[in-house]
């Protein structure tokens, strides 16, 4: 156990490390004259790791990686079980990798991802401490996007699962506008020529109620519950006139299914049914599982039909109603579902050096990634099922959103790696206040949170919890701070308390939008 958690502090400050030097190597542009488009890619990759019993489980997993040079890029990433017997088996965490040349259309990559999570029907993962390393190429492909394949080593140091595979990756470059700190108005925005090339958009918060049949039963063998409720998030980008590409993550927060959680990745189209309203038909598949819910090897498909009702320029709201399956479970459920958004447009990149002036019609968004870590000490004496004297320590990504110089809206996705509750994550969402002291580095915040949480043994009962918490930060730069807080967590419908530690690493970045 203790090896695990020395080679997580090892691992993590190799990659804050090679985060500063590949910052501070990279093309150094003036923010206040023009910025340079930065190059992405959304990596989808397939494997199969060996598990304990000779039995097999196919991992899928996604990552979004932005370059931060020529020779390295970071960023968020999820893996989840999608064949096999471990249904809901999911992790989250962050990835980084190195990248040469070899060809003009081939490429060499190596990286790491370090993550937390688990689940399944066995005790896989110990603590919930995930360790990704791989090898491999990728050749461009001008129709199908970069494709890939490789070595991967998949390691729980706290559990049983150590498995070196191949794997096969696809990959969808993209170029897009961020600025590294926080650009304001005043910062060379000119009234020069428009930028017109633009991607629509949109950010929602949606809540579901599945409605289950009553011949569905759960993992255990048992009836399953006729109803859940989910709390959760969903983007989308219009990719033509009216074809769009979805993602979405929720998790339950009502019924008795806490720890089911759902990640998918579908695409639909847009049916104009007057000025300001629209039907949306979509399909999409992806990842789920836990709670008991007997989603077989973790994969699902779902379908849908939304109506979309514009209640300002970038203002809407929608109501949805639909059918979700496991194809290799036997959880199937009706859908319905509503949500409130908010509809934006991002410039279009060409991949030349942007002056500020051709966005005079953007705003600057200023935006805050926290890389965090999270310990929940216990503050009730039946907080958790099982090892209730053991505290929980648990990894995630924050982001920020400032609304205003010293308020901003917030979402956190955690999962644990110690503590021998790795089945636990908890998505949350809130608003906070920031504060500098005296205009100097050092800075205040507070922040009250609601969302989903389960799993791990944790008793959370539905699944709905609340975090509050306050700290101080130190801006080193413009561009990274580092935050310490204290908070309070609970589950208002179970016995779940716990007092929170926070400690995260910080990096400002500015986002365009209209």
């Amino acid at each position: 156990m203790y090896w695990g958690i020395s080679r997580l502090t090892a691992y993590w400050t190799v990659l804050l490390f090679i985060c500063f030097i590949s910052s501070a190597s990279g093309a150094s542009t003036d923010p206040k004259e023009k910025l340079q488009p930065t190059q992405a890619r959304m990596r989808l990759t397939y494997e199969s790791l060996r598990l304990p019993r000779n039995e097999k489980m196919g991992f899928l997993g996604g990552t979004l990686l932005y370059n931060a040079n020529e020779w390295f890029s970071a960023g968020p990433g999820v893996y989840g079980a999608l064949t096999g017997e471990q249904g809901g088996f999911i992790t989250l965490g962050l990835a980084a990798e190195l990248r040469r040349p070899l060809t003009e259309n081939i490429e060499a990559q190596a990286g790491l991802f370090i993550g937390a999570g688990g689940g399944g029907g066995l005790n896989l993962s110990g603590g919930g401490l995930m360790l990704r390393t791989h090898a491999g190429v990728s050749v461009k492909s001008t129709s199908l996007g970069n494709l890939g394949a490789g070595i991967s080593y998949v390691s729980f140091p706290d559990g049983t699962i150590s498995s070196t595979q191949p794997y096969i990756a696809m990959e969808i470059p993209f170029d897009t506008i961020i600025g590294s700190g926080w650009i304001s108005r005043k910062s060379g925005f000119s009234q020069a020529k428009k930028y017109k090339s633009e991607n629509k958009q949109g950010f929602s918060i949606t809540y579901r109620r599945y409605s289950i049949p009553g011949g569905v039963k759960t993992d255990s063998g048992k009836k399953q519950y006729p109803e859940m409720r989910l709390m959760g998030v969903e983007w989308h980008k219009m990719l033509a006139e009216n074809w769009y590409l979805t993602l979405g993550a929720d998790g339950a927060m009502g019924g008795q299914s806490n720890g089911y959680m759902q990640i998918l990745l579908g695409g639909g189209y847009r049916y104009v049914l007057g000025k300001k309203t629209y039907a949306k038909l979509s399909a999409s598949a992806g990842v789920a599982g836990g709670g008991d819910v007997a989603t077989g090897g973790g994969g699902i498909v779902a379908t849908s039909l939304a109506f979309q009702q514009m209640l300002t320029k970038r203002l809407f709201i929608e109501a949805e109603g639909g059918y979700i399956t496991a194809p290799d479970g036997d959880f199937k459920a009706k859908n319905f579902a509503t949500k409130i958004g908010y509809a934006f447009s991002t410039p279009g990149t060409q991949r030349e050096f942007i002056s500020l002036g051709g966005l005079s019609s953007y705003e600057p968004i200023h935006l805050r990634m926290r890389n965090t870590y999270q310990k929940y000490f216990k503050a009730a004496p039946d907080w958790r099922s099982q090892h209730s004297h053991l505290n929980v320590e648990n990894l995630g990504i924050q982001l920020d959103y400032f609304v205003a110089e010293n308020y901003y809206l917030t979402g956190q996705g955690l999962a644990a790696f110690r503590g021998k509750a790795g089945a636990y994550m908890a998505g949350l969402l809130g608003g906070g206040v920031h504060f500098p002291i005296s205009n100097g580095p050092i800075f205040v915040d507070g922040e009250v949170l609601l969302g989903a949480a389960g799993g791990g043994g944790l008793r959370v009962g539905g699944g709905l919890v609340w975090q509050a918490n306050a700290g101080f930060g130190y801006q080193i730069s413009d561009k990274y701070s580092i935050i310490c807080s204290y908070g309070r967590m609970e589950a208002p419908r179970g016995a779940f308390k716990a007092n929170v530690v926070s400690l995260s690493f910080a990096y400002n970045f500015t986002f365009f939008a209209k």
